[in-house]
């Protein structure tokens, strides 16, 4: 049972990234996918979420008209595409699964506490330099 992250790396402010979390051992379609990231010395930030439907997406306000979110429910990932990256962007990036049942398929959630989350992947590293 696992989420793995990937799809990090440097890149220039103004480029973009997509990064990737793959799911496996556990029944996806029942939770909602989140992306958390920290920056060096700070903590962690809830940046992203995307209901178990995928009909469900919300942002930060720090990165909302520059990501976004979608997933892939037959190949159990879910999709980050970064666009217009800024030097601020530059962090760890991790996903989170939480469980929320099949009554609950269009429900997000916004915290960037990991225990909160059933499953949490390894996080990729993202670098935009200036």
């Amino acid at each position: 049972v696992q989420l793995q992250a990937s799809g990090g790396g440097l890149v220039p402010a103004g480029g973009s990234l997509r990064l990737s979390c793959k799911a496996s051992g556990f029944t996806y379609a029942y939770y909602a996918i989140a992306w958390i990231r920290q920056a060096p010395g700070k903590g962690r930030e809830w940046v992203s979420c995307i209901s178990a439907s995928g009909g469900t997406t919300d942002y930060a306000d720090s990165v909302k008209g520059r990501f976004t979110i979608s997933r892939d429910n037959a190949n159990l990932t879910v999709f980050l595409q970064m666009d217009s990256l800024e030097v601020e962007d530059t962090a760890i990036y991790y996903c989170g699964a939480y469980y929320l049942g099949p009554l609950h398929t269009n429900t997000i959630v916004t915290t960037a506490d990991s225990s909160a989350y059933d499953y949490w992947g390894q996080g990729t590293q993202v670098t935009v330099s200036s």
